[in-house]
């Protein structure tokens, strides 16, 4: 092993002693830590504000480079026991940031949208941009649920359209829609700082000033109805939210919900139909958009 190697201390633990284990991995000289699901299960994204770890996840410090990792092995075998598998590994040193940016790719969604970071640029006549860079929180295209809802927005005649974007998170959906021909956009969220991330956002892509961006509450919201709403959240707080959601959409009005597995699709379109004609369920990967209109 090189000294100018980095060195990675693994532990495979559940999520209840995730955050413990990250502590102590810090308190150890870790320069970072990271969780990564052990068990290649789908990750959900996280309703707004809300940080999930996966029933089986590994933790991951890396340590500075030529650290001798077996004081700090003995130290947590001491601490946790020996039933936690943990393993130290070395990291060859190269360029992260330039490694990290080179694997991102421009996306395409439906027809002509992209969403490309910002260091890359879309040639293809007639592309729909929306530059946003890729992050950890809130959401940029690449899971199901943002692709479909990305897809759907592609699809409509947004022109002089007021689109509401319920649970906005990073701001995607509101921008992609704005910049599809979109009159103005709400973005709702119940995290500040999905709405700086949001702001931050439109600022980047030349919409700030057609994107409203409010604190979402439980009660009931005092915005005119869109003829458009689209809300990426989950299965659960979807089905709770109906009453407000319906109250937010006008008469003919177009609903795309996702967030949604496919298995849970029915118990979603039965809280939505009392006030939405659903239509048939799209799936990619598991995951499922609905569709309707308002009554």
């Amino acid at each position: 092993m090189s000294d100018t190697d980095w060195i990675q201390i693994k532990l495979r633990t559940t999520n209840q002693s995730a955050d413990t284990i990250a502590e102590l991995l810090e308190s150890f000289g870790a320069l970072a830590v990271s969780y990564t699901d052990a068990e290649d299960s789908p990750i959900l994204e996280p309703r707004p504000g809300e940080r999930r770890l996966w029933p089986n996840t590994e933790v991951t410090g890396l340590l500075a480079q030529g650290t001798d990792p077996k004081p700090i092995l003995d130290k947590l075998r001491a601490l946790l026991g020996d039933h936690i598998p943990m393993a130290a590994t070395h990291l060859e040193d190269k360029n992260w940031i330039r490694a990290w940016m080179d694997q991102f790719k421009p996306l395409k969604f439906g027809k002509r949208l992209w969403i490309c970071p910002s260091w890359l640029r879309v040639d293809e006549k007639d592309s729909v941009v929306v530059m946003l860079d890729p992050g950890l929180a809130f959401g940029t295209g690449t899971h199901p649920t943002t692709a479909l809802c990305l897809g759907y927005l592609d699809s409509l005649d947004l022109k002089d359209k007021q689109v509401l974007d319920y649970g906005c998170g990073s701001g995607i959906l509101g921008i992609a829609a704005l910049k599809l021909g979109a009159k103005n956009a709400i973005g709702v969220d119940i995290d500040e700082q999905a709405l700086i991330a949001s702001k931050e956002n439109a600022q980047r892509n030349g919409v700030a000033e057609k994107l409203q961006l409010v604190m979402g509450t439980d009660k009931e919201l005092n915005l005119p109805k869109s003829p458009v709403t689209v809300a990426n959240i989950l299965a659960g707080p979807l089905a709770e939210l109906e009453p407000i959601i319906a109250s937010l959409t006008e008469s003919g009005g177009l609903l795309a919900l996702s967030g949604i597995l496919t298995e849970q699709s029915q118990s979603v379109i039965d809280a939505y139909s009392k006030d939405f004609v659903m239509n048939k369920v799209k799936d990619l990967d598991g995951w499922a958009l609905l569709t309707g209109t308002r009554k």
